[in-house]
């Protein structure tokens, strides 16, 4: 078995030098770390991860959170893009990820106890922020290191989060459509208890006010992050008295639910409705029509939060405890415009 001995003898480093470089030691030089690192992979040297991080007191885990169970949540390629955002710099700090599983609220409560008190990992990553959430007051309670993807309403002050201005992206593109001459426009949006559909939704209803349109309630339809919803929530819409001649739809997901149904009832977008969406997800250029949907920019969301919780983790400074992600429209093909 190859050691620290090893490689210090094959590059003429001190054996602590090499461990320093193993820990990523910023004291050490540039050029001696890729001497050391060239030795390990040349003698096959791997070190001990477990046997370090026990001495550290540190497991080099963050767990991440999501909103619902991981079979249903990566459905939505929100959370897939996210992710790949959290890992990318995970990989570039040598820390590892432990998804959530549980499939019930009690089930995901219980394994972040576990987590937590089980010293399973350093910190947490909540990929939501819902009202009352039992996780938070959890985590506050235990002075556990945590950052919140999405504003918190509560605690927002003391709590560090990632975030896109979403109240401002709501208005911003619910105004795209009002200047295009529509005027009975609909809201589709996800859970009522998630902060980042009361936002979006606040932006929608702020920028129907200052038009002079009053929106009605039985416009506004609650809905699951999936295809599925946007199905359930056309079929709501079908059965209104006066129906909307445009959608806001707060997930690119539920936008694909929302086009097929509609191409079922023989309801085409943008022809017979306009429609314009959120997240700007991978697919939502290719599908037909193309999305006209608020790019928010979500590798960066995942990078940024998973840095964010580093810094905690390490007891680093952090410059600030509100993130805030620029996003901006992409303009494409599901909104009528005006001529």
């Amino acid at each position: 078995m190859v050691t620290i001995k090893d490689i210090a003898k094959a590059t003429g480093c001190s054996p602590s030098t090499v461990s320093r470089v193993i820990a990523n030691n910023s004291r050490i030089s540039e050029e001696t770390k890729q001497k050391v690192r060239a030795a390990m992979l040349e003698l096959g040297y791997h070190p001990n991860l477990t046997a370090r991080n026990l001495v550290a007191q540190s497991t080099k885990t963050i767990g991440v959170i999501m909103p619902s169970s991981a079979d249903k949540s990566l459905q939505n390629p929100f959370f897939t893009e996210i992710l790949r955002g959290i890992g990318s710099y995970f990989h570039k700090q040598q820390f590892s990820m432990l998804l959530s599983s549980g499939q019930t609220e009690q089930e995901k409560f219980e394994e972040i106890e576990r987590m937590v008190l089980g010293k399973y990992v350093d910190g947490i990553i909540l990929l939501y922020s819902r009202l009352k959430d039992p996780i938070v007051s959890f985590l506050k309670e235990k002075d556990f290191p945590f950052v919140i993807v999405g504003k918190p309403l509560e605690y927002q002050e003391e709590i560090v989060h990632v975030d896109n201005d979403n109240v401002k992206a709501g208005k911003d593109i619910t105004e795209h459509l009002i200047e295009n001459g529509h005027k009975r426009i609909s809201f589709i949006g996800g859970a009522a208890d998630l902060v980042v559909t009361i936002d979006r939704q606040k932006g929608y209803e702020t920028a129907l006010k200052e038009a002079g349109i009053s929106p009605l309630e039985k416009h506004i339809i609650h809905t699951e992050f999936l295809k599925s919803g946007g199905r359930e929530a056309v079929e709501q819409i079908l059965e209104l008295d006066v129906k909307p001649d445009a959608i806001v739809v707060s997930d690119d997901l539920i936008s694909v639910g929302v086009i097929s149904t509609f191409e079922e009832y023989g309801i085409h977008i943008p022809e017979d409705i306009s429609l314009v969406s959120f997240n700007n997800i991978y697919f939502s250029e290719i599908i037909h029509p193309a999305l006209t949907t608020v790019d928010i920019q979500i590798f960066q969301i995942g990078a940024e939060s998973a840095k964010a919780i580093i810094q905690m983790c390490t007891n680093q400074m952090l410059d600030k405890k509100r993130i805030i992600i620029p996003h901006q429209i992409a303009y494409r093909n599901s909104v009528r415009l005006m001529d």
